[in-house]
């Protein structure tokens, strides 16, 4: 099961100390971000891993090296100092040949305490062209910006500007961990542009093309000092 982790953002909310060491890279209970996340994946049945870098991103390629000591195997595809988005970003590893068939997506600051072999094997039985997973927000962590139908595990709106539906029908979030066939990004996704994900998964739902699969586990996240405290009084009692 291959993993891509969208790890090339500037780290705006952490400077100055993203100013000399990527995000992936701040310590999180005594240990580099990416160490904890790198051990989650592989718990999980993650052994492909692709690593999407930019900021920095020499160092978090010196640190990880081929991913062994992780139990997987990491590649490495850069956007060097021109970031595309992280839709942009995923076209650009599709382009390098390092992506599989199909492949779930988090993001470099994203520690997600569910089963991600779980979810790779709904989205391999749901026959859509991507999955989301999505988690009951109703407004508590962030601004829900999800339609989704539990019976049909389908979503049936994704839309950050919360514009195409009565706003009470928002109650869902996307929790950070997705799933792709790769010509999702080859057929919509323009090469060399800069691309959100935010506009890809929009227009997958309204096509009916995006599966759901519902986490009731909170997330975390290294976004914020705040962020990093949480995950860290987590990761202490686990």
């Amino acid at each position: 099961m291959q993993c891509v982790i969208l790890a090339g953002g500037l780290g705006t909310r952490m400077r100055p100390r993203t100013e000399t060491v990527p995000k992936s890279l701040l310590d999180v209970a005594g240990r580099p971000f990416v160490d904890h996340q790198l051990a989650w994946l592989a718990s999980h049945g993650v052994d492909d891993v692709v690593l999407s870098i930019g900021h920095l991103g020499e160092q978090l390629e010196a640190h990880v090296g081929d991913g062994a000591r992780f139990g997987v195997r990491v590649r490495f595809v850069s956007e060097g100092s021109v970031l595309r988005g992280t839709a942009g970003a995923l076209r650009l590893a599709a382009e390098a040949g390092a992506l599989a068939e199909e492949f779930l997506v988090v993001y470099g600051d994203s520690y997600l305490p569910i089963d991600f072999g779980a979810v790779g094997a709904a989205f391999r039985g749901s026959g859509a062209s991507a999955l989301m997973t999505v988690f009951h927000n109703e407004g508590r962590w962030d601004t829900s910006n999800v339609v989704f139908d539990p019976a049909a595990e389908r979503i049936v709106v994704y839309d950050k500007q919360r514009k195409l539906r009565p706003l009470e029908e928002f109650r869902y979030i996307d929790y950070g961990l997705s799933a792709f066939r790769r010509s999702v990004l080859e057929e919509g996704v323009p090469a060399g542009q800069r691309y959100d994900l935010a506009d890809v998964f929009r227009e997958l739902s309204l096509r009916g093309e995006l599966a759901g699969f519902r986490v009731t586990e909170r997330f975390y996240e290294i976004g914020s000092p705040e962020g990093i405290a949480e995950l860290e009084r987590y990761l202490g009692g686990t």
